[in-house]
């Protein structure tokens, strides 16, 4: 059975400079910390990633996932499906960007992610990765956004 999060949270900044972040794969690492390596492996007419592959630090030990990427307007957003990963049958999410009524130098970020291990865990160490990921998801990605 997957496990299920969504957050929300309001960035300083305008909607499409975020989504200029969230699409820069190569620099993830310099911002999502557990993140040891990124690879786009394939891009689509516009240069925007459609498969990329990540080589994270997770629960003590390197893990591998490759994410097929979608992209959508009004509201921004990018979601993801799992190709395949070595710790997880699925790993499925998005993220909206919606510009703040009144005021398009903010923009309410929403983060959803749906994760089903191969392996199950105890669920105290579930709750406690997901915290982990939804910080480097929304706050981190905020730090690196305003900064």
């Amino acid at each position: 059975m997957a496990d299920h999060a969504i957050q929300t949270m309001v960035i300083a900044a305008p909607a499409e400079r975020i989504r200029d972040v969230l699409v820069d794969f190569a620099a993830y690492p310099q911002w999502a910390n557990d993140l040891k390596g990124v690879t786009v492996e394939r891009t689509d007419a516009d240069g925007l990633g459609r498969e990329v592959t990540f080589r994270a630090a997770a629960m003590g030990r390197s893990t591998s996932y490759t994410l097929a990427y979608e992209y959508g307007d009004d509201p921004i957003t990018i979601s993801w499906s799992l190709v395949r990963g070595d710790i997880m049958r699925r790993l499925d999410g998005s993220y909206t960007l919606e510009p703040v009524a009144g005021d398009p130098a903010r923009t309410t970020v929403t983060y959803r992610l749906s994760v089903e291990l191969i392996v199950p865990l105890p669920g105290f160490v579930k709750r406690r990765a997901e915290a982990k990921i939804v910080h480097t998801a929304l706050r981190d990605l905020r730090d690196r956004v305003e900064a």
